[in-house]
């Protein structure tokens, strides 16, 4: 047998169902039991659900994750398990100097063992517990937890703490630390792997110490974690490298801190941006669907990108016959689109039906004597009425399809195409949302399956089609430009003179970064979407909405 058998345990909580969470839990304990490991490490939060919002004021709440914390410590034991010391997340009560108006919790890491909660570190305030058996010795200090077991000694850090300097991660090296477990909740960004990997390895070389990064998986609102769990070396060798976007349970067996090896199958290969953002995709979309209850969604499929891709994805998260379709046909919308957009239902086998709508905004248009751009939102509108119509009938999640370029610049009708509960492409700008199109075409190619998105989606020029020959560029810079001007603005928070001396048209850069501004007040109406990025709207960028400011 090796020295210690180390189980890293990625898991998908549902945020509040306490009791779901810990079962889910012991389940996986049980599993690594199976395979002999001698410590269980999962990640941040995973007996709440992260992150828990304002559930972090609510006493009753604290109180209820903390008892099942120490509920499961005596059913481990009542199951012949409690010779495997579980670490797990979750809030606990702040002391009462701690406590604000707006906070009663602190992020809290236990150690389970023979039945007790052995050890416990807590964010800002750190209890100090004493000696539980003959060979696991628990030290409590200020900013460190540290357990001993068969000679090596492991430490309990939490998320931020890798992200600072200073702080707990600071004490790895004085407790000559053999093994650090890092519980995390770090949810899906692009490239965010990369920079994941580097702060862990430059953290085993720094404080030469080997190192298990334990993430969660799953969506939870906005946020996508996409697991991702890695363990290295006190050299910063990769040892494991858990699935992405899954559920998973790894063994490592440690002889020491430079000698690891693992039991299970796993890869260390890293899939590219694409397969990532894609599959962040699908995983967001397909929790936020399940954890809420609905069985299918149903949206607007023009004949264009966007909902292409959407619908794409949500047949990829929950099954094309769970995913209902609506071509809504004006007097403007071309035979293409309405071809497109059956060719396209008809490529995965999604339900689809035709509602046109033209009959239902003559009404409309006649009564108010409506004309020009009141007419074309009129359209929008009409359209948002059915879909939340179908909804309310047969139980629908409404997923509204706009990207974020849209978004930004605010090229969208409230009340109208934003309609829905969840939008997929929320946090993914225009230029994005073609090359997923073009990877996902490729992706079914390269297995052997039928390309889910139309050709003639992705090759025609967008268009809204609420008025005769109506294309986006009509309103808006081309879309490699303005996705280029907006990545300076949003993203990278870039002034209108930095933009301009990039390169960009001065009057163009003004006339995109006023609507983004004069945009806002949509945006707070939006629907929330996965994010991906280290700029999402709602999440990350929250401007005033009356606001003067043009800088």
């Amino acid at each position: 047998m090796p020295n210690v058998r180390l189980a890293l345990a990625q898991t998908n909580p549902i945020v509040g169902d306490i009791k779901g969470n810990m079962a889910g839990i012991l389940a996986v304990v049980e599993l690594a039991a199976k395979r002999e490991a001698d410590i269980v490490v999962f990640g941040e939060m995973s007996a709440t659900g992260y992150p828990i919002e304002d559930l972090a004021t609510r006493e009753s709440f604290i109180l209820d994750a903390e008892l099942a914390v120490r509920n499961l410590a005596s059913e481990l034991k009542s199951k012949n398990l409690g010779h495997i010391a579980v670490v797990l997340g979750h809030p606990s009560m702040a002391s009462a100097q701690d406590q604000t108006g707006w906070a009663i919790a602190h992020n809290t890491a236990s150690v389970l063992l023979a039945g007790e909660v052995v050890g416990r570190y807590a964010k800002h305030h750190l209890p100090n517990y004493s000696v539980f058996d003959e060979y696991r010795t628990f030290v409590s200090g200020n900013d460190l937890l540290t357990f001993e077991h068969k000679g090596l000694k492991f430490s309990i850090v939490i998320c931020e703490d890798i992200w600072q300097a200073g702080g707990p991660v600071s004490e790895l090296g004085k407790a000559n630390t053999d093994v650090a477990l890092i519980l995390n909740g770090s949810p899906f960004e692009i490239d965010k792997d990369d920079t994941r990997l580097k702060l862990v390895s430059e953290l085993a070389k720094k404080h030469s110490c080997a190192a298990a990064y334990v993430n969660l998986v799953g969506g939870q609102d906005d946020l996508v974690f996409d697991g991702d769990s890695i363990m290295v070396d006190s050299r910063a060798r990769m040892v494991a490298r858990l699935k992405q976007f899954k559920t998973d349970l790894v063994c490592i067996d440690i002889e020491s801190k430079d000698d690891l090896k693992v039991v299970d199958e796993h890869h260390l290969t890293k899939p590219n941006d694409n397969w990532q953002t894609w599959n962040a995709l699908v995983l967001g979309l397909r929790d936020y669907v399940q954890k809420n209850g609905f069985k299918s969604v149903v949206l607007g499929l023009s004949g264009g990108i966007d909902s292409a891709i959407c619908a794409t994805i949500a047949s990829d998260a929950i099954g094309p016959e769970n995913v209902y379709g609506v071509s809504m046909p004006s007097i403007y919308s071309s035979e293409h689109s309405k071809d497109d957009a059956l060719d396209l239902a008809n490529r995965r086998g999604m339900n689809y039906q035709v509602q046109a709508i033209a009959d239902l905004v003559t009404p409309f248009e006649n009564q108010l004597a409506l004309e020009g751009l009141s007419v074309e939102n009129l359209q929008a509108r009409v359209r948002g009425v059915i879909l939340m119509a179908l909804s309310n009938k047969d139980g629908h999640l409404t997923l509204t399809t706009g990207n974020k370029t849209e978004l930004a610049v605010g090229y969208s009708t409230i009340y109208g195409d934003t309609v829905g509960g969840y939008n997929p492409l929320k946090d993914v700008e225009k230029t994005l949302v073609w090359e997923l199109a073009r990877w996902r075409n490729e992706y079914a190619k390269g297995r052997g399956e039928i390309e889910p998105i139309p050709q003639n989606s992705i090759d025609k020029a967008p268009s809204a089609e609420l008025r005769p020959n109506q294309v986006d560029q009509d309103s808006l810079p081309p879309y490699d430009v303005l996705d280029a001007i907006l990545d300076a603005y949003v993203n990278r928070r870039r002034s209108s003179a930095e933009i301009v001396g990039y390169g960009f048209d001065e009057a163009m850069v003004n006339k995109v970064l006023t609507l983004v501004d004069r945009s806002e007040w949509k945006r707070r109406q939006s629907a929330i979407g996965p994010k991906i990025t280290g700029m999402a709207f709602g999440r990350d960028r929250r401007l005033p909405i009356t606001n003067k400011y043009k800088g």
